[in-house]
C-alpha cells in the first residue's frame, strides 16, 4: 500500500517537472544554430530538446545495430550468444515435442513411429538419457530386441541410467528364460538401488528357484527394512524360507541343523502346516512328545490338515486303535464340526473296527461335502459291516469321479502340486499354494488321503473271511496316513455302475431291520 503511493507521488512530481520544464523552454528566448553543408537551421529550445532526444534515439539503435552485428560474428565463430540461444529454445521445444509424440505412439502401440520420433528428439535434444529408453522400448514392441539390447547397453555407461539399462537386460534375460544371467543382472539391480520393489521380488524369486534360501532371507529383510512388505507377511516368507532351508539341509544329512531351522520356521509362522510337521517330527527324535503336541495342536487349531494327523499318530506308532482314539482327542477336540475331523474320527474308528461309529463320524458329509475320501471311507464302512461286493464297488466308483476334496492349490496359476513346495513348479510362484479345494476337473490326488486296501479288502476276493479276521490279518497300519485304494478292474467297474443308486446309500442297520421283517 505504501509503495502504491511512493509510485503515484513519484509520478505527478515527474509529470509536474516535464510540464514545468516545457514551459521554460517555451518561454526561453534564443536558440541553437546547426550547420550542416553550408545550410543553417536554427532551433528554438523545444526544438532543440526534440532533437535532443531524436539524436539519442539514434545513437541507442546504432549501438544495438553494432550489437547485433558482434553477436552474428559470435554466432558464426561458435560463441553462445542470444541468438544461438534462441536457436536452441526452437530446438529443445522441437525435441520435447517429438519426444511427447513417441511416448504417446508407445503408449498406443505404434511402435515403429515411437522409433522414429525418439530419433527425432535425439537428433533435437541431443540428450541420449531421455531417447534411448523411448528407443529400446519402441524396438522391444516391434519385436527388434537385438537393437533394444544394444541401447540398453549405451545406458550401462551413464551413471544416472544404469539401473535403467540393467533393469532392462535382466527382463530380457528372463523372457529369453536365461535366469542365470538374469540371476546376476538382478544382483546387480539390487545393489544399486536396493530400494527398489520390483528388483526385490525378481531376485527372491530367482533366489528361491536356485535354493538359495539364505540369499532370499537376506532379500526379504531388505523389504522389510525399505517398507515395502508388512511385518505379518515377512514373517510368513520367513518361515517358508526357513522351511525350505531345513528341507535341503535334511537332504545332505545335516540332521541338528535342518532340527533348528524347522523349529525357528514354526516359531515363525505356527499356522504353516509343512514346518509344523516337520517341527513335530524333530521333537519325536529327540523324545520330547510335548512339544510335539503342542505344536501339532497350535498348527490344528489354525488349519485341520491330514500331514498334521499323520505327524501326530507318530508321536505314539505303537499305540492300539482305542488308545488312539483316546489320544487323538486332543486334535478332535478343535474344528469338531470340520470336514477333515470327521473323517480323521471316521479313520480312526474303522481302524478299531467300530464301524457304526465311523458311520456316525462321518455324519451328512455324503451329501454336505462329497469328495473320493468320504466316498472311499463308505466303502470301507459298508465293507467293515459285511456289505456285499457290489455296495462297495459302487461307493468306489462314485469315488472316480467325485472332486479330491482339498489339495495344495497355486493360486497364481491354479497349478495343484502332490505335496507342499516353496515355488510352484508351474509358473515359479514363490509361496503361492494354499490348501483348499482345486479347480473343478483336476484329478490330482493329495498324498495320505487315501484309505488303505487293508481297510477296504480286496474286491475281487469272494471268500468268506469275516472283517474283523481281515484287518487282524493284516500288518498294522496309521489310520492317521490312509494309503490309495486298490484300482478296480474294468468288469467289476462296469457291474459297479449298473448298481442301483439306492443300494448305495441304505446303510446296514436299515438293511438288516428289513430282513427281520422278512
Amino acid at each position: 500500500m505504501l509503495w502504491s503511493l511512493l509510485k503515484i507521488v513519484l509520478f505527478v512530481c515527474a509529470t509536474a517537472a516535464l510540464t514545468l520544464g516545457a514551459a521554460y523552454l517555451l518561454e526561453a528566448d534564443g536558440g541553437i544554430l546547426v550547420a550542416v553543408a553550408d545550410v543553417e537551421f536554427v532551433l528554438g529550445p523545444l526544438q532543440a530538446a526534440i532533437a535532443a532526444l531524436v539524436l539519442l534515439v539514434a545513437i541507442w539503435i546504432v549501438l544495438k545495430l553494432v550489437g547485433l552485428v558482434v553477436a552474428l560474428i559470435r554466432f558464426l565463430n561458435g560463441d553462445e550468444t542470444a541468438l544461438s540461444r534462441y536457436f536452441d529454445r526452437n530446438r529443445e521445444r522441437k525435441g520435447y515435442r517429438a519426444l511427447a509424440d513417441g511416448m504417446l505412439a508407445l503408449a498406443s502401440g505404434e511402435g515403429r513411429t515411437a522409433m522414429s520420433k525418439a530419433a527425432k528428439a535425439e537428433r533435437y535434444l541431443r540428450r541420449p538419457e531421455l531417447t534411448n529408453l523411448l528407443t529400446a522400448q519402441a524396438a522391444e514392441m516391434v519385436g527388434d530386441r537385438r537393437k533394444a539390447e544394444d541401447v540398453y547397453k549405451r545406458l550401462l555407461v551413464d551413471d544416472r541410467t544404469r539401473f535403467v539399462g540393467v533393469r532392462g537386460l535382466m527382463k530380457q534375460r528372463l523372457d529369453e528364460g536365461d535366469t542365470e544371467t538374469a540371476y546376476r543382472l538382478a544382483e546387480k539391480a539390487f545393489a544399486i538401488k536396493p530400494k527398489h520393489t520390483e528388483t526385490q521380488d525378481v531376485l527372491l524369486q530367482l533366489q528361491a528357484q536356485r535354493h538359495d534360501w539364505s540369499g532370499a532371507r537376506k532379500t526379504l529383510g531388505a523389504k522389510l527394512r525399505h517398507g515395502s512388505l508388512p511385518r505379518d507377511v515377512h514373517k510368513r516368507r520367513d518361515a517358508v524360507l526357513a522351511l525350505s532351508e531345513a528341507r535341503d539341509v535334511l537332504a545332505e544329512g545335516k540332521s541338528i541343523e535342518a532340527r533348528e531351522s524347522a523349529i525357528e520356521a514354526n516359531r515363525l509362522s505356527p499356522d504353516l502346516v509343512p514346518a509344523a510337521a516337520m517341527a513335530a517330527r524333530h521333537y519325536i527324535e529327540k523324545g520330547q512328545d510335548r512339544y510335539a503336541t503342542r505344536v501339532l495342536r497350535k498348527a490344528w487349531e489354525a488349519q485341520p490338515h491330514p500331514d498334521l494327523a499323520a505327524a501326530f499318530a507318530e508321536i505314539k506308532p505303537n499305540e492300539t486303535p482305542q488308545a488312539r482314539i483316546k489320544r487323538f482327542a486332543v486334535l478332535t477336540r478343535s474344528h469338531p464340526d470340520h470336514p477333515e475331523t470327521r473323517m480323521l474320527l471316521a479313520e480312526l474308528h474303522i481302524a478299531a473296527e467300530d464301524f457304526p461309529g465311523a458311520r456316525r463320524a462321518l455324519g451328512d458329509l455324503v451329501k454336505a461335502h462329497p469328495t473320493s475320501r468320504v466316498f472311499t471311507l463308505m466303502a470301507a464302512i459298508e465293507r467293515g459291516e459285511g456289505a456285499s461286493d457290489a455296495v462297495v464297488r459302487g461307493w468306489l466308483t462314485r469315488a472316480l469321479t467325485a472332486p479330491r476334496g482339498p489339495q495344495w492349490v497355486c493360486d497364481n496359476c491354479q497349478h495343484i502340486e502332490g505335496k507342499w513346495e516353496p515355488v510352484c513348479d508351474n509358473c515359479g510362484g514363490f509361496d503361492t499354494l494354499s490348501w483348499r479345494e482345486p479347480p473343478a476337473g483336476e484329478v490330482v490326488l493329495p498324498a495320505g488321503t487315501e484309505m488303505l486296501p487293508l481297510i477296504v479288502g480286496q474286491l475281487d476276493d469272494h471268500t468268506s473271511v469275516p472283517a474283523e479276521d481281515t484287518v487282524e490279518g493284516g500288518p498294522e497300519r496309521d489310520p492317521a496316513a490312509p494309503g490309495p485304494v486298490q484300482p478296480v478292474e474294468a468288469d467289476e467297474r462296469q457291474d459297479a455302475v449298473s448298481v442301483p443308486e439306492a443300494e448305495v446309500v441304505v446303510p446296514q442297520e436299515q438293511r438288516d431291520e428289513a430282513n427281520a421283517k422278512n
